[in-house]
């Protein structure tokens, strides 16, 4: 790999690690106020939502700019709704002020892999990457736990600065505190990424028009560029599949919260450390799929994703630690394998369609819009009284059925489209058509 990759590799961990143990000072936080069992649901939806509304502009200002530059501005935002959520605005809120940063931050992260490697090192980066976000899940959540916990908590009340009142009197407040110097760290790194000399992309602007009507005009360019990744063979079923994964993953992390709470007895502290457990399969999948797999072998591990819906149908029989710990670990090696190659082949299909950025917004769109429409769904379940478990179980159908579709999908593409097919197989195959 390129000296810059590792770079970006640093910046990706802190960002990551930030990201993921804020979730569970969230949940802490919403916890300890009293807030309902569904508001404490509704944060992954609201992570989401800003990946949605902005996915037409940040993929356009990704290719618009440095890439370093774009990852660093996405950070700061983070900051401001860390120190939103210290300061008096609901979590929710805040909350998705995060999620903005993290939308504007997600075409940069994964759009200069495009321009640094070659089409034979992507599925090994994506490897790399979604190995490394996992480790930051695993790392995160875990730190996540520990400091809302006792011990790290009083630790960090115990500080004082002199002659200030920083406000911050509670677990989840100090932990929220402690986050925000990760996330510098992160936006330090974002400063040391080198330019890949790849051209830019500017933005286009007619002075005869405002700024309003300068940023609508990227509308259609957006949706076009949505229109082709789905007319695509290869590009419209890894972007089903990467989108349901997504979208079921993203609302995993407090699923597995919730369950240990009511399966297990366990408080956030404990419970977040299971979730580290689904990271950690999650990442001996990607590391495998990384090896064994190549980008016109992708579609092969379609079969993956219905299992992972039928297991989560089984997490509700489950009440014992240590039947949960190789099941949960099961569960996310699955995910890890059939996410890896299904995402190369995405970003190689876009890359090749519409550029980095843009392909990765139009990624990130379906991706979070699947996580805002299944988050929703299990929030409003939750909501309407439906028990944990019965809302597990109805997500875990809801999962198999829509991939056992797209498997459907897939064999009729074969079937009917069989030239097409074997035609984009062999680009996938040639790194000088990358």
């Amino acid at each position: 790999m390129k000296r810059g990759f590792y770079t970006i590799m640093s910046a990706q961990l802190f960002s990551s690690l930030a990201d993921n143990a804020l979730f569970v000072a969230a949940v802490e936080l919403l916890r300890t106020s009293g807030a309902p069992e569904w508001q404490r649901a509704a944060l992954v939806p609201m992570f989401a939502l800003f990946y949605v509304v902005l996915a037409p502009f940040v993929g356009a200002f990704a290719d618009a700019l440095p890439k370093g530059k774009v990852m660093f501005v996405s950070n700061a935002i983070k900051i401001v709704g860390c120190l939103m959520m210290l300061f008096g605005s609901h979590p929710l809120i805040a909350y998705a002020v995060v999620g903005l940063g993290a939308a504007a931050y997600s075409p940069a992260k994964y759009g200069i892999l495009t321009e640094l490697l070659p089409a034979s090192q992507l599925v090994k980066a994506n490897g790399w990457i979604e190995g490394l976000t996992i480790a930051s899940i695993i790392l995160g959540v875990l730190l996540g736990g520990q400091l809302v916990g006792q011990h790290l908590s009083a630790a960090l009340l115990s500080i004082d600065l002199p002659m200030i009142d920083t406000g911050v009197d509670t677990a989840a407040e100090s932990a929220i505190a402690a986050l925000i110097l990760v996330y510098a760290l992160a936006a330090w790194f974002n400063t040391r990424i080198p330019h890949t000399g790849v051209e830019m992309r500017p933005l286009r602007q007619n002075p005869q028009r405002s700024i309003l009507s300068n940023t609508l005009a990227l509308l259609p360019d957006f949706w076009a560029c949505n229109s082709r990744l789905w007319r695509d063979k290869l590009g419209q079923i890894s972007l089903s599949t990467t989108t349901l994964f997504w979208g079921a993953g993203g609302n995993l992390k407090f699923i597995v919260l919730a369950w240990a709470g009511v399966a297990l007895g366990y408080n956030t502290t404990q419970a977040s450390a299971l979730t580290g457990v689904v990271a950690i399969g999650t990442a001996v999948g990607a590391v495998a799929a990384s090896m064994r797999m190549r980008l016109d072998m992708a579609t092969r591990v379609i079969p993956l994703g219905i299992t992972m819906g039928l297991l989560l149908i089984l997490m509700v029989f489950i009440s014992n630690i240590w039947v949960a710990i190789p099941f949960l670990i099961l569960l996310g090696g699955l995910g890890g394998f059939l996410v890896v190659p299904m995402n190369a082949l995405l970003q190689h299909r876009g890359h090749n369609l519409m550029g980095a950025g843009r392909s990765i917004a139009v990624q990130n769109f379906n991706e979070q819009a699947c996580i805002l429409g299944l988050g929703a769904f299990y929030s409003l379940s939750l909501k309407l009284g439906l028990s944990v478990f019965g809302a597990i179980t109805v997500f875990g159908v809801v999962v198999a059925g829509i991939m056992l579709v797209i498997q459907r999908w897939h064999a009729s593409n074969c079937r009917n489209h069989s030239e097409e097919l074997n035609h984009l197989l062999h680009i996938a195959r040639q790194d000088t058509h990358h």
